[in-house]
């Protein structure tokens, strides 16, 4: 009954276990899967969140499996360079930031998190469908998996909704919340063995949504054969797509043919494209901010909390740094129903303003200004078109806003 329940066991999941254990606050896992697998594509972990993982003791074992993201590299869709800029410490942040295969982060976090409060404090094949609460704890119905037709009831003193963008306890709040929004973008996404580009830890966009955009950085060391595993994501305007489902095959002739004359000095685009492991299709959805995440025990987490349309490399950031609040707030108030209003008024208005800013204005607002002040053409200079220092603005005002400027973790 002294648990606090974490329902998922995702990034945020497990960096809240983590995090929970550290301060030592009994917690327990119940994710949905029967088994925990290292699926998915690539993600960046910014430099606040390495600077969370690390007070963790984690920094070593991501050196050892991510890339240290170098640079930020921007290029129009004739492959003409627009913007450069170094990334993490190399652009002097006392931490670093890390591109990292989703399942290579989530298989280290779950066996740090076993290795240090036990391996069952980790519960598969519990798939949430409701939460009831009363004064003294909150009762929380699990089947065996979705769908599962066998029912359990297991009681806690807090619960945390670490689910997801389709969180049960999310809807059970807010049940009239509808479909998530629909970008109007549509992304697929696939990982291809190959040789360093660029740097060989450069973080690429190229082109633009209207035509097609490419966002290209490496994830995995070069092994014997010297071949980078390179994740890369292809986004395109696109009117209709299909609800999200992170397993479902994309088929390249759906979306190579904007590409199929991206022919640069540094890569052949669509030979990269072609020469993917497999190729993955969701659309690029988020949900509208909500005007509470915390209700008495029960509170929301990450994607549950915020989901944010994947632009600006921050989804899994955020979920950490509310693993962090989330933990301070419980050490600092006894009472668990302010504790999580506490870790509300801290970050709610926070994650709000970087969905929104997400949809707009994230870090490739780069290629949009190129984009419309060319009008698609190639350009002579990228001087005439326009100064570094607005690039450096419209760079610099997204890491204050996201949380993540020189300035802001410094203090």
């Amino acid at each position: 009954m002294d648990d606090i329940l974490i329902v998922g066991g995702g990034i945020g999941g497990l960096t809240l276990g983590l995090a929970l254990h550290a301060a030592k606050i009994p917690c327990r896992i119940y994710e949905s899967a029967a088994e925990m697998r290292p699926i998915g594509v690539g993600i960046n972990l910014l430099p606040h969140a390495t600077k969370e993982l690390a007070a963790l003791g984690l920094e070593p074992a991501l050196a050892k499996i991510a890339i240290e993201t170098s640079d930020a590299t921007f290029f129009n869709r004739f492959g003409q360079l627009i913007y450069q800029e170094p990334l993490g410490r190399a652009a002097g942040y006392a931490q670093p930031q890390f591109s990292i295969h989703r399942g290579d982060l989530q298989m280290l976090l779950l066996e740090a998190f076993r290795a240090r409060a036990g391996h069952d404090r980790v519960v598969t094949r519990h798939h949430c469908t409701g939460v009831e609460q009363d004064a003294s704890g909150v009762n929380v119905h699990f089947s065996d998996g979705p769908g599962g037709v066998n029912r359990s009831t297991v009681r806690g003193r807090v619960v945390i909704a670490c689910d997801g963008i389709n969180s049960a306890v999310r809807k059970q709040f807010f049940p009239d919340e509808g479909e998530p929004r629909y970008s109007g973008i549509n992304m697929w996404r696939g990982v291809t063995r190959w040789k360093p580009m660029l740097s060989g830890a450069s973080m690429v966009r190229a082109g633009w949504m209207s035509h097609g955009k490419m966002v290209i950085y490496p994830i995995r060391a070069a092994g014997d054969d010297g071949l980078q595993l390179v994740n890369w994501v292809a986004e395109i305007e696109t009117p209709v797509y299909r609800k999200r489902d992170w397993n479902r095959p994309g088929s390249l002739d759906d979306f190579i043919g904007p590409f199929s004359d991206w022919h640069f000095d540094w890569l052949d685009v669509p030979a990269f494209i072609r020469a993917a492991d497999s190729v993955l299709e969701f659309p690029m959805i988020d949900q509208d901010p909500l005007p509470r995440w915390s209700f008495d025990r029960v509170t929301l987490l990450g994607d549950a909390a915020h989901p944010m349309v994947p632009r600006g490399s921050n989804g899994a950031g955020q979920a950490i740094l509310d693993a962090r609040a989330l933990t301070s707030a419980l050490l600092e108030h006894a009472d668990p129903a302010a504790a999580l209003a506490a870790y509300e008024k801290q970050r709610l208005q926070a994650t709000t303003r970087i969905v929104l800013t997400n949809r707009q204005n994230p870090p490739d607002a780069i290629l949009r200004e190129v984009f419309e002040r060319t009008r698609d053409k190639p350009f002579a200079a990228i001087e005439d078109v326009i100064s570094r220092d607005e690039l450096v603005a419209l760079s610099e005002s997204y890491k204050r806003i996201a949380g993540y400027s020189k300035e802001a973790l410094r203090g």
